[in-house]
C-alpha cells in the first residue's frame, strides 16, 4: 500500500502556516499595526475554515453522527484528527486481511497502438486511504489559492512599503509560497486524474520537479509584478484585480448559459437545488482564485456531470498565458513609469528583465512537462509543439494572404490606372496629324 506522504504535506504545510500567521499578527499587534493583524489574520482563519469545510463536505459527516468529529473541525483541529486517522489505517492494513475487496478495472496507457485492460482488488482500507488522500489534496488547493496567495502578496507588500524583512515574515513567505506551489501541483495531479480517469495514472518524479519548477517561477514572478504595481498605484490595481477575478468567475457561467443545458443534479445525492448552487457558486470562486494566479490546468465546465472539461486545448493554454505576459509587462512599465523614492536603490531595468525571463522560464518547464514527462502524451491528439507549430502555421498563411491580396490591390490599381493614361496618350497623337491635314489643304 501506498505510503500517505500527501496527506503529510498537507497537514504540515497547514499546521505551519497558520501558526507562523497566528506568530506574526501578534507582532503586528504588538506594533501598533492594527490593519496589518487583522489583514493577516482574515486571510489565515477564512481557508481553515474552508478547509474544514472541505474535508467534512469529501467524508459526508454531515449524514452521520459523529459529533466529536464535528466538534474537532469545529476547533480546527480536523486536519490533524485526520492525519492521525490516516496513519492508523496505514499501520493497521499491513497486519489485518481484509475479507472484502472490490474489483476495480483501469486500462494501462496504449504501447504499440494498444490498450491492456486491468483488474486490480482494492480492500476497504485502501478506498479509505483513497478517500482521505482526495480530500486533503482538494483542501490544499484550497489552503493554497484563497489563503496563500492573498497572505503572500500582502506580506510582500508590507515589506516594500517598510523596506525592511524580519526572520518570522520571511519564513511565513517562504512558507506560503511553498503552500501555493503545492497546491497548484496538487491540481495538476487531480486535473490528470480526473480528466484519465480510466486509466492507471502513474506520475513519475521527474514529472513532479518540472511542475514544482514550472509552477514556482510562475506564481513567484505574478505575486512580485502585483506587488510593485499595488505599491505605486493602488487604485488601479483594484480595477485590474477585479477584472480578472470577475472574468474569471462569470466565464464558466457565461459558457453554461450560452449552452442552454438544464441545472446540473447529479453532483450530489444528498444535495438539494440550494446546495448544489451553493457548490457550484464555491467551485467558480476557487477557479477564479487559481486563475488569478496561475494557469487552472482544468476547464470547468457546469454542463458537465464531471465539471471538467476532459478535451486538451492547447490553444486555451496559449491565450492564457499571451495575455498573462502582456498583462505583466504592462503593469511592470506602469511601475516603471511611476516609481516612487522608495525603488530609488532597485535597478528598475533588470528588475523589469529578470521577472520577464522568469515568466518565460516557467512557460519553457510547463512545454517540456506537456512534450516529455506528462504521464499520459501518448493519448494526446497533438503535442504542444504539433499544436505549436500549426498556429505559427496558421499565421504564416495569414500572412502571405494578407501580402498577396495587397499585392493584387496594387496590380489591380496600376493597371486601372494605365487604362486610363492610354486613351489621352492617343487622343494627344492624334492632334498634330489633323493640324497637318488642315495646312495641306489651305496649301492646296
Amino acid at each position: 500500500m501506498k505510503f500517505p506522504g500527501s496527506v503529510l504535506a498537507s497537514v504540515f504545510l497547514f499546521v505551519a502556516e497558520t501558526t507562523a500567521a497566528l506568530y506574526l499578527s501578534s507582532t503586528y499587534r504588538s506594533g501598533g499595526d492594527g490593519m496589518w493583524q487583522a489583514l493577516t489574520l482574515l486571510f489565515s482563519l477564512l481557508p481553515c475554515a474552508l478547509v474544514q469545510l472541505t474535508l467534512l463536505f469529501v467524508h459526508r459527516d454531515f449524514s452521520r453522527d459523529r459529533p466529536l468529529v464535528l466538534l474537532l473541525h469545529l476547533l480546527q483541529l480536523g486536519p490533524l484528527f485526520r492525519c492521525f486517522e490516516v496513519f492508523c489505517i496505514y499501520c493497521q492494513s499491513n497486519h489485518i486481511e481484509e475479507p472484502y475487496v472490490s474489483i476495480t478495472k483501469k486500462r494501462q496507457m496504449p504501447k504499440n497502438g494498444l490498450s491492456e485492460e486491468i483488474e486490480k482488488e482494492v480492500g476497504q482500507a485502501e478506498g479509505k486511504l483513497f478517500t482521505h488522500r482526495s480530500a486533503f489534496s482538494r483542501a490544499s488547493v484550497i489552503q493554497a489559492f484563497l489563503g496563500s496567495a492573498p497572505q503572500l502578496t500582502l506580506q510582500l507588500y508590507i515589506t516594500a512599503l517598510q523596506q525592511d524583512v524580519t526572520i518570522g515574515r520571511c519564513l511565513f513567505m517562504v512558507l506560503s509560497l511553498l503552500s501555493i506551489v503545492y497546491g497548484a501541483l496538487r491540481c495538476n495531479i487531480l486535473a490528470i486524474k480526473i480528466k484519465y480517469d480510466e486509466y492507471d495514472v502513474k506520475v513519475k518524479p521527474l514529472a513532479y520537479v518540472c511542475i514544482f519548477l514550472w509552477r514556482s517561477f510562475e506564481i513567484a514572478t505574478r505575486v512580485i509584478v502585483l506587488v510593485l504595481f499595488t505599491s505605486v498605484l493602488k487604485t488601479w490595481v483594484v480595477i485590474d484585480i477585479l477584472l480578472n477575478f470577475l472574468s474569471f468567475l462569470f466565464y464558466p457561467w457565461i459558457l453554461f448559459w450560452c449552452s442552454g443545458s438544464p441545472f446540473p443534479e447529479n453532483i450530489e445525492k444528498a444535495l438539494s437545488r440550494v446546495g448544489t448552487t451553493i457548490v457550484l457558486c464555491f467551485l467558480t470562486l476557487l477557479y477564479a482564485g487559481i486563475n488569478m494566479f496561475c494557469w487552472s490546468a482544468v476547464q470547468l465546465k457546469i454542463n458537465n456531470p464531471d465539471l471538467i472539461s476532459k478535451s486538451q486545448n492547447w490553444y486555451q493554454l496559449l491565450v492564457y498565458y499571451m495575455l498573462r505576459f502582456i498583462e505583466n509587462a504592462f503593469l511592470l512599465l506602469m511601475w516603471y513609469l511611476y516609481k516612487t523614492d522608495i525603488y530609488m536603490y532597485v535597478c528598475a531595468p533588470l528588475l523589469i528583465l529578470q521577472l520577464l525571463i522568469g515568466y518565460c522560464t516557467a512557460i519553457l518547464f510547463m512545454i517540456v512537462f506537456y512534450q516529455f514527462f506528462h504521464p499520459c502524451k501518448k493519448l494526446f491528439s497533438s503535442s504542444v509543439s504539433e499544436s505549436f507549430q500549426e498556429w505559427l502555421k496558421c499565421a504564416c498563411c495569414d500572412c502571405r494572404r494578407r501580402k498577396s491580396s495587397e499585392s493584387a490591390e496594387k496590380t489591380d490599381l496600376r493597371s486601372s490606372a494605365d487604362r486610363e493614361e492610354t486613351p489621352s496618350s492617343s487622343k494627344i497623337s492624334s492632334m498634330p496629324s489633323q493640324i497637318l491635314n488642315a495646312d495641306e489643304l489651305f496649301s492646296a
